[in-house]
């Protein structure tokens, strides 16, 4: 480790935001990367433990080497932390900017102390790589003849496909909208990432092989089948895309939407698109259905687009500031999280159950009848005599996403005899790495959300490097069984 006491002589450091009243009045990012000396500073506090958790299985899905990066920054090797961090995670812009860090909270100098801020150092080392001209495309040595197809374009088929094209595979990344990024691209706010962030990482896999194409919903425009005869893999790495309904009283009314509907109007219109009649929060007061992460950009997009008030309410009771008993270190801890969002402006409730919505005479949404909830004998219940009214023009349902989408694509597979689990995820298999990412139809694998439901951004990476690595292997042996007959 670069510095033994530094974790005892340095406080933990942020990355410099711009001022919420100045940061609404716009859609950019508004945060800045460690300057060299905060960033060497940042590494210093590495405990460098002689058990990591931090990318242990509780820590980093990608496993990042993180205190072999923290320590190359220390010493001044911002190339070697670069490499370093490649070799694990394929787009650290995104993670650095997108993930909620698990990393930190499995981080040992947490248990007593702040942790080490390992997503802003991620941040930081790619940028410095993309200032610096480090990151090019890294051509594979030698051409298998072989292609694959992948279905899906967000993080986890992004990373496949890079993973394939490098091992020297034919590969083309099927998208049923207009660019390339699948939920990066439309579901996640520019004021979180800008999309010139998708878009250079892009032009290196383009020029690393991977062939894009737009406008091709699979299952529609081409038959799933097709591209089965054609390629000789096919990968699944579309999004768990149907949403979470409240069916209650009143839920026909206009004016209330899910999430993605206006989230991706929005990004549309920041990347110059023409919107009629968009969803707009302006002169409105607006009510966001649930507390996660699509919820708080909401929130964020709303205060930006003009909206009178807005308001959050949460089903399940306010979490604890401190980390509780049943998510001890090194597990992520379910605590009260305030984001940047939240910073804005925004009114939140929490226990709060949405009985019905109110309308106009035009059928428009003017309010919510709610009542507070609790949890008895495992179960919640309305709690009598709490009926409270919100005003609302606008309401927007983040309530999370149950499965993918099953028109089109999954149910021609269905027919071809594709399973799906439980839940309605696509069935593949999460055991050895011999049968990993495998689903029922043979040379069709599954990766990201499609496969183990609505997730993280580092999960899709993480999933899309370990389905490359099983496609990888079975063209592989399909090869060397081909030569033995």
């Amino acid at each position: 480790m670069g510095k033994p006491t530094g974790f005892m002589e340095f406080k933990k450091g942020y990355l410099k935001k711009e001022d919420a009243a100045v940061r609404v009045k716009h859609f950019n990012e508004f945060e800045s990367p460690f300057s060299k000396i905060d960033a060497k500073l940042e590494g210093a506090r590495c405990m460098e433990c002689g058990i990591p958790f931090c990318h242990g299985d509780t820590g980093c899905p990608v496993q990042n080497y993180i205190p072999e990066w923290n320590d190359l920054i220390y010493k001044g090797h911002w190339h070697e932390a670069l490499l370093n961090l490649h070799s694990t995670n394929n787009f650290p812009e995104f993670t650095g900017r997108l993930c909620p860090a698990p990393c930190e909270s499995a981080c040992t100098l947490g248990i007593n102390d702040e942790p080490v801020s390992i997503k802003a150092m991620e941040r930081t080392i790619i940028e410095r790589g993309f200032s610096e001209v480090w990151v090019k495309p890294r051509m594979p040595q030698v051409l298998s003849g072989k292609k694959v197809a992948v279905i899906g374009s967000g993080p986890a088929g992004l990373a496949a496909a890079q993973q394939l094209v490098r091992a020297g595979h034919g590969v083309t990344v099927y998208e049923k909208n207009d660019r390339i990024g699948g939920l990066l691209r439309y579901g996640i706010p520019d004021f979180k990432m800008e999309k010139k962030i998708i878009d250079r990482r892009l032009s290196q896999m383009t020029a690393e092989g991977v062939e894009f194409k737009t406008n091709v919903n699979v299952g529609k425009d081409i038959s799933a089948k097709e591209l089965i005869d054609q390629y000789d893999a096919v990968v699944l790495a579309g999004g768990s895309e149907k949403p979470r309904d409240i069916q209650v009283p009143g839920r026909d009314l206009t004016g209330i939407y899910f999430a993605m509907e206006y989230l991706v109007q929005q990004n549309k219109v920041d990347a110059g698109d023409k919107i009629d009649s968009q969803i707009s929060a302006h002169g409105k007061n607006v009510v966001v259905l649930g507390g996660g992460d699509t919820g708080s950009d909401c929130v964020g997009t709303a205060n930006r687009q003009g909206a009178i008030s807005v308001t959050q309410i949460e089903l399940l009771p306010k979490p604890s500031v401190e980390r509780p008993e049943n998510t001890p270190w090194p597990y992520w801890p379910l605590i009260l999280r305030t984001s940047s969002s939240h910073e804005e402006g925004v009114k939140r409730l929490w226990s709060i159950n949405t009985k019905s919505f109110k309308g106009n005479y035009k059928g428009e949404v003017t309010s919510l009848i709610c009542s507070e909830v609790k949890f008895e004998n495992g179960k919640l219940v309305d709690v009598p005599e709490t009926e409270l009214q919100l005003s609302a023009e606008l309401v927007l349902i983040a309530a999370g996403f149950i499965h993918p989408e099953k028109n089109g694509l999954l149910d021609e597979l269905i027919k071809l005899g594709l399973e799906l689990d439980p839940r309605g995820n696509v069935k593949a298999d999460f055991g050895d790495e011999d049968n990993a990412h495998t689903t029922s139809l043979n040379k069709v694998f599954a990766c990201g959300d499609m496969r183990r439901g609505q997730s993280l951004v580092v999960w899709a990476i993480a999933e899309g490097r370990k389905c490359a690595a099983a496609v990888h292997k079975f063209l592989v042996e399909v090869n060397v069984n081909a030569n033995v007959v």
